[in-house]
């Protein structure tokens, strides 16, 4: 493992650990993905997802809110026609599956408990983590969407900042295919707006921004291509995103998020809420 990874994260607000993942775990992950896609829900179910906010249907759908505690299916824009119709081949139709891998599926909960997952978060100083969501991302050929520039923290807020995102490359993260970018230091300028549940109850949309998307400047970002197999940390406040895909080859990826329960704060407007028992504890399982 990578020597001082609290160090590097502090200083860069981004870590690259290549070989974390053996194969094994990698195909076991990618083939309980194909298993799943199997069971995805019928045509009036289907919802799709974008980080663009022009775009959000999730900003108005209870499918999204509910998604925290579930196993939930994300579809791309360019998957679905008006009524719900796959317009491209099931294997490729979906953004992402999310939000409660880590608890409900035994393959992604045994990697996201993993002794050397324990270790990353005792080496970055965590007393008592919890996973509070999950992704699995898929990146597909062609159609693969661009994640806007943002901060994870927009979207899972804490105080103090305890937020660190576990990013696992199951295929290799290429310029092509929509590696990751990173805006270098930028965690350290503190969080830049929030995705928050709505208070006024007579809008229709459930989910808000609380400001305008901020403007980053292009040459301020370095491309991180990494190889299959490798873990990515990501500073809760660090500045990423990922450009469409537009290649042949698709770029699947496994995620979740950590916070710290011990004098860290998870915020009451945030769009995910733990579930009646909680978040899932790191070390206490």
């Amino acid at each position: 493992m990578k020597d001082n990874i609290k160090k590097t994260l502090e200083n860069d607000g981004f870590v690259v650990i290549e070989d974390f993942l053996s194969e094994k775990e990698v195909e076991e992950m990618k083939e309980e993905a194909g298993n799943l896609i199997k069971s995805m829900p019928e045509r009036s179910k289907r919802t799709v997802f974008s980080t663009k906010d022009a775009e959000n249907q999730q900003n108005r759908d209870k499918y999204f809110l509910d998604s925290g505690n579930n196993i939930s299916y994300f579809f791309e824009a360019g998957a679905l026609d008006g009524e719900g119709n796959l317009l491209v081949d099931s294997k490729v139709s979906l953004n992402k599956i999310g939000h409660a891998l880590h608890s409900l599926i035994p393959v992604f909960r045994k990697v996201s408990l993993s002794e050397k997952v324990k270790e990353c978060a005792f080496q970055l100083g965590f007393q008592d983590p919890a996973i509070c969501q999950s992704m699995y991302i898929f990146k597909n050929p062609g159609i693969g969407s661009e994640v806007i520039r943002h901060q994870d923290a927009w979207y899972l807020y804490t105080e103090p900042m305890s937020l660190v995102g576990f990013w696992f490359a199951l295929e290799d993260a290429t310029l092509q295919n929509g590696c990751l970018w990173f805006s270098k230091g930028s965690h350290k300028s503190g969080v830049h707006r929030r995705y928050i549940r709505n208070a006024d109850k007579n809008s229709p949309e459930l989910l808000i921004y609380n400001s305008p998307t901020p403007s980053y400047q292009t040459s301020n970002f370095n491309s991180v291509p990494v190889p299959k197999g490798s873990l990515v940390l990501i500073h809760g406040q660090v500045v990423h995103f990922s450009e469409q895909n537009k290649s042949e080859k698709s770029r699947h990826a496994y995620t979740f998020h950590i916070i710290e329960q011990k004098d860290a704060k998870y915020s009451e407007e945030n769009w995910l809420q733990p579930p009646p028992e909680g978040f899932l504890s790191l070390y206490k399982h």
